[in-house]
């Protein structure tokens, strides 16, 4: 057994639906506004990102480069794969140029609505010792 001898670990509840481990497969409804004076919205389906799609949008954040050992953080570039990979679908049909398109008011509603990446960060300071 890795980290000690079973003596030191008190006996904990093993999962008994596997399926509590999964991200939801249904995608969130959102409706979002157009502009702040109409009555018109884009319906957009969020999807619940899994472990690895958050750890990837988050390393999209960090740019390192390998000769000059320079970082430089890029938040578009988690943004748009972000877009990319956790809007399901929108109605009307928009494609991820369009997305891209969108202006700043219909942007930043998009932003708030997105899973946050960094979110799921918080519990990597805490050790797996509970």
């Amino acid at each position: 057994m890795v980290g000690g001898s079973d003596e030191m670990f008190e006996e904990k509840k093993i999962v008994s639906n596997k399926e509590n481990l999964f991200v939801e497969t249904d995608s969130v409804l959102h409706y979002v506004r157009v502009s702040p004076d109409s009555e018109e919205y884009l319906k957009i389906w969020i999807k619940q990102p899994t472990w690895l799609q958050v750890e990837k949008a988050v390393n999209s954040v960090l740019k390192v480069n390998a000769k000059t050992q320079d970082m430089d953080l890029d938040l578009n570039a988690m943004y748009k794969y972000m877009v990319d990979n956790f809007i399901d679908k929108t109605e009307p049909s928009l494609s991820s140029i369009d997305l891209l398109r969108l202006t700043p008011y219909v942007g930043s509603q998009i932003k708030e609505i997105l899973p946050n990446p960094f979110e799921g960060l918080k519990g990597d300071e805490v050790k797996n010792e509970d």
